[in-house]
């Protein structure tokens, strides 16, 4: 059986773009984005997984699916 990880690490690589990450929230991309300038810390910690080339906005997989198989911090 694969874990999380590796089942988000196969299907987007060491990157998820944010519509990845909108679409395994099930959420648009728009409401995501809106979320992550809240306060929240599921939100703060969704952030320092965040990773900006130019103008398009990624997360680094492995940080995504240790918080998502409930992983109380990410590691810088």
């Amino acid at each position: 059986m694969m874990t999380i990880e590796e089942n988000l690490v196969g299907r987007f690589g060491p990157l998820m773009p944010l519509a990845g990450l909108a679409d395994i929230l099930n959420r648009s991309p728009e409401a995501v984005r809106m979320y992550l300038r809240s306060n929240g810390e599921f939100a703060q910690q969704i952030n320092m997984a965040k990773l900006k080339i130019g103008r398009r906005l990624y997360f680094r997989t492995t940080e995504v699916a240790r918080l998502l198989d409930g992983g109380s911090s990410l590691q810088n």
